[in-house]
């Protein structure tokens, strides 16, 4: 069991939270029901939109605002109401969604409510549509989109090299090369995006402030509940950063060794009760 002190578990979703199947099993329904018996928060950020994320505050208690498009909405989880929003600028996204498409990678823009893409038969479209439970828009231009203010831009392939070689490129582009955003006075430059994998085949790029690390950062401020006392728990790239920012962390059993050295403990696989194994072991004791 932790020895710090826990007062909130910030919890990534898919792979995570929920089985292979995006089933929240009854084991893990009883140990969030036994945290908030016990005092501690639950929260929840994901990659999804809002609408996405209505199953899992339907089954259980959410004591913090949902964290959708991993920080770039915080919205209330009963009634989805918009608290806050970062957005990409029309121009970085515009910029982003031309890199995405020269890295071979099909695109997906989400902004306001709503999924656009160019191609239905886009590799794990089905999949993201079971997972977010709604269809996307299919459209010849994302310009729709880009007037709506871009949430989230995704690149899809199950060409996983060239997914992690994809979100270098861009992190280096956009974060801290020709488009990062730098004054013509300085050489410091201040990054313009967010770019990680969330699975394998995605590459989310996001809004600077738009990242697990800084959900964090807002619900404590949010909260007032210091990082110290958070555990966070995730299995993707994308969740290191949380990790970095609570007290300690949690890495799921299929997580890669990178994500897993990242973490204060490791748990069981999210087909093996990985997360209610998590919250008995190392948070509820």
């Amino acid at each position: 069991m932790a020895s710090k002190k826990i007062s909130i578990v910030l919890a990534d979703v898919d792979g995570t939270l929920v089985d292979s199947q995006k089933r929240l099993t009854e084991r893990a329904k009883a140990a969030i029901q036994k945290l908030d018996e016990v005092g501690i928060k639950f929260a929840v950020t994901s990659g999804r939109p809002p609408r996405g994320m209505k199953m899992i505050a339907k089954e259980v208690r959410l004591s913090a605002p949902i964290a959708a498009f991993n920080g770039g909405m915080l919205v209330e989880p009963d009634t989805l109401k918009v608290l806050s929003q970062q957005t990409l600028d029309p121009e970085t996204a515009r910029a982003v969604i031309k890199r995405i498409g020269e890295f071979n990678l099909d695109v997906w823009v989400y902004a306001g409510v709503d999924w656009y893409l160019h191609d239905l038969n886009a590799p794990h479209r089905e999949k993201e549509e079971r997972t977010v439970q709604f269809p996307p828009t299919v459209v010849k231009s994302f310009e729709q989109a880009l007037s709506q203010g871009v949430a989230k831009v995704v690149g899809v392939s199950d060409d996983y090299a060239l997914v992690a070689k994809a979100e270098k490129g861009i992190a280096e582009e956009f974060e801290h090369g020709v488009h990062a955003k730098c004054t013509s006075t300085s050489r410091d430059c201040e990054p313009s995006v967010s770019a990680a994998r969330s699975q394998p085949y995605y590459l989310d790029v996001t809004h600077p402030k738009a990242n697990k690390g800084f959900v964090v950062e807002m619900l404590s401020d949010l909260l007032k509940i210091p990082p110290s006392e958070f555990i966070a728990i995730g299995d993707m790239p994308n969740d290191v950063l949380m990790f970095q920012q609570s007290g300690s962390s949690i890495a799921m059993g299929q997580a890669s060794d990178e994500v897993k050295k990242s973490a204060t403990y490791v748990t069981a696989g999210m087909d093996d009760e990985g997360f209610a194994k998590a919250m008995e072991q190392f948070v509820l004791g």
